[in-house]
Formats: structure tokens, sequence, C-alpha cells
């Protein structure tokens, strides 16, 4: 090979790998940058599930792309003014996001008023995620295949073993005590001494129409029987008023174990209210079209539920979703209070709504059982004034409950 020629290769060899190593170097610069302490991931995590797990997953495509090393892809600043405007990145011609709008379906990611320490604290989240999800899942994945199942197996089988014992136990008993009766019956037999009442008495048998008849067999039963009617009298006045496990039918076959659980869409994406207001709202067909607008797949396919959504906005009407969880009126209850300050899950109340394909009340919602929640549960005070004074009064703010601070007060659910 001539030496100008291999002059030029060396040179093109040089470039390229200084390219690279500079792009490695800037990549793993741009890991470096995204924060890795928990608080932040913590945030990080609780903005991702309210504004972006609608339409993302770490590791597969959704409405929109997978987000796993995204930070990787593109320069952390890119990303930020992506997040802020992405139509603004489009329009200036950036040729990543045109591309990628083009690619899904031109669908329009909308504006988000976020600071660029809160899309560092989401990169921070997605990292954390990225990094744990390949060992996570061996782990839920062993967990449910050997741990999960192993321990149910062997309590059920523990069980078996322990009934089919118990049921040997009860027969061996009934065949000692048949031969005590029967040795015994053939010794008295042998006596001489006994009088002819008691020989009568040896040599009766046993007689189920006499049984039946006896004053003690009848008061026997009439006891039991007054029994039960009366506790199935009072376990029904017990149930006046709870509606667990009620699931009515809804206009729409809405099914939250497809939007909740398997594409694990926040709660408070739909039930916007729940973090501010009393209520937590049912959600608005525009809220459903934030996702459907871009998903024609139940429309192409003559989808009935979906289609009912889209006759309720093109006919200006509500969707007449029917109530499931309903307090008396003369209670008091505020979803802001228990889970924007007290930090409450949602399924804390609401059971494993990400498993129900009707949602079910899960729950009592009695009196008695909120009353036995306050008095367990423990009052959340990190990074919060309000309690600074209770804190010192307490002196012991992990022993403080929901009703050491007047959780159980009358006019605090009634008034």
């Amino acid at each position: 090979m001539p030496l100008k020629i291999r002059l030029k290769c060396s040179a093109v060899l040089l470039v390229s790998v200084l390219f690279f190593s500079g792009s490695f170097h800037k990549l793993n610069a741009q890991a470096e940058a995204v924060p890795a302490d928990a608080d932040v991931i913590a945030a990080g995590e609780k903005l991702f599930r309210q504004n972006c797990a609608a339409c993302h997953r770490i590791q597969e495509k959704l409405i929109g792309p997978g987000l796993a090393n995204v930070y990787d892809r593109r320069d952390i600043a890119w990303i930020q003014a992506f997040v802020k405007n992405s139509q603004k990145v489009i329009q200036s011609g950036d040729p990543y996001a045109v591309d990628m709008f083009e690619e899904y379906n031109q669908i329009v990611m909308p504006p988000v008023d976020f600071s660029d320490e809160e899309i560092l604290s989401i990169l921070a989240y997605i990292k954390d995620q990225t990094d744990k999800l390949p060992q996570a899942a061996v782990t839920i994945e062993e967990a449910v295949d050997t741990g999960a199942a192993a321990e149910q197996g062997l309590f059920t089988g523990y069980m078996n073993y322990i009934l089919a014992g118990l049921i040997i136990t009860l027969i061996l008993m009934i065949v000692v005590l048949v031969m005590i009766s029967s040795v015994m019956q053939k010794f008295l037999r042998t006596r001489s001494d006994l009088d002819e009442a008691d020989r009568e008495i040896i040599a009766q048998r046993f007689n189920l129409l006499a049984l039946l008849q006896s004053r003690a067999f009848i008061g026997i039963v009439a006891f039991v029987f007054t029994a039960i009617a009366f506790k199935t009298v009072i376990d029904q006045l017990y149930e006046i008023g709870v509606q667990q496990g009620y699931a009515p039918e809804q206009p729409i076959a809405f099914s939250h174990k497809v939007h909740a659980g398997q594409y694990e869409i926040d709660c408070n994406y739909c039930h916007t209210g729940v973090m501010k207001s009393k209520n937590a709202n049912i959600p608005s067909p525009n809220i459903c079209m934030n996702c459907h607008s871009s998903i024609t797949e139940g429309v192409n396919t003559g989808t009935k539920e979906i289609s009912k959504i889209y006759a309720a906005i093109e006919e200006n009407r509500p969707i007449e979703w029917v109530r499931v969880h309903n307090l008396p009126d003369f209670a008091y209850f505020n979803h802001s209070q228990h889970v924007n300050v007290g930090k409450v899950e949602c399924a804390t109340c609401h059971g494993p709504v990400e498993e129900m394909e009707v949602v079910r009340q899960y729950s009592l919602l009695t009196m008695g059982w909120c009353v036995d929640c306050h008095r367990t549960t423990k009052v959340n005070t990190k990074d919060n004034a309000y309690y600074d004074k209770l804190v010192e009064f307490h002196n012991s703010p992990e022993l403080m409950t929901v009703e050491s601070i007047g959780g159980l007060e009358c006019a605090k659910c009634h008034y």
C-alpha cells in the first residue's frame, strides 16, 4: 500500500478513535451528571408517575418512546428543552426531534411547566430504574416462580396434612371408644352381682327414634337454632349501610386492570382532584382523549366501549358513571388531607385496583374501620412545619399517631 494512502487511513482511524472516545467520555459525563440522591429519585418518581407514565415506559415503547438511557442518547439540555416545549424544538428543525415526531405518528407531547431541577429528578428516577430493572425483573420472576409458589405450596401442604391428621385422630378416638364400650359391656355381663335394672341397661340397644324424641335432644336443637338465628339477625344489622364488595355495572366497561395494571397509569393522572380537593373526582372524557386521540385501534376495529367515549364527546354529554365508594352524608372525608399531607397510598383504602377488571369497594369504609386506622397510623411529620409544635409537645414524634393529635374527635368527621 502506498505511503500516502497508509497515512490517510491512519489519520481517519485516529480521528475516528478520538471522535468515539470523546463521545464516550461525553456520554459518561452526562450519566454522571444525573443525580443519584434518594430524595431526588423519589421526587422524580412522583413527577414521572403523575405526568409521564401515561405515555412512557422505561424499557419499552408505549405512546411515546422508551426512556431507558435517554440521557445517553441526547444532551441533558436538549432533553430539558424538549420536555418543556417539544413543538418548539421540532419547529426549529432539529433532525432528531423531527424524526421522532414522524416515527410516533406526529403525536404532540404537551408542554410541561417543569424546572430544570425537576426534569433532572425525573432523569434520576429513569436512571435508577434503568440500572435496577434487569436485576429487579429477575428478582420478581424468581419470587413468583420459586419463592411465592413454594411458600403457597408449603402452606397448602401443611394445611392438608393437619386436616388429614385431625380426621385420622377423630376416627381413632371413635374406634377406641367403641372398643372400650364393647369390652366394658362384656365384662359387666360376666358379673353375677348385678340387679335386673343394671342388666337391662347393659342389654339395651341404641334407639335412634327414642333419641330424636327425647327432651334433651329437642332442647339442644332448639338452642342451636335460636343461637344461629340470633347471630344471623345481629350480623345483618351490623351490615346495614356496609357495601364492601359492591361492583356496579358501568356505562362503559372500563378496565382498571388494563389501564392501572398493564399500562401502569398513575391514579393521579385520571383522578386529578385527589391531591388538592375533598373529592378524587371522576375523569372527564377529555382526560380519556389525552391517550385515545392517539390510539385509533379501538375505533378502526369498531370496539364498542371505546366508541362510547367518542359518542359522548361528539354529543357533548357527560358519561354517567355509577359511584362505587359512597360515604354517608354526615361523614366528612378529605382526599387531599390523606393523600397529599398524610401520604396514604391509594391501595390502603381501595385495595389492588390494578388487578380489578371491574372496580369494587375493597374496604369496609365503616366508622370502626376508620377509627382503627387512626389509632395505628403514625403521623408523617417530615418537612411539615404544621406539626413542629405537636412534635415538640409529644417529645416522641415516631410514636405520634393520628389519634394522639385529635384524630378521634367527633367533630373531625361529623360537624
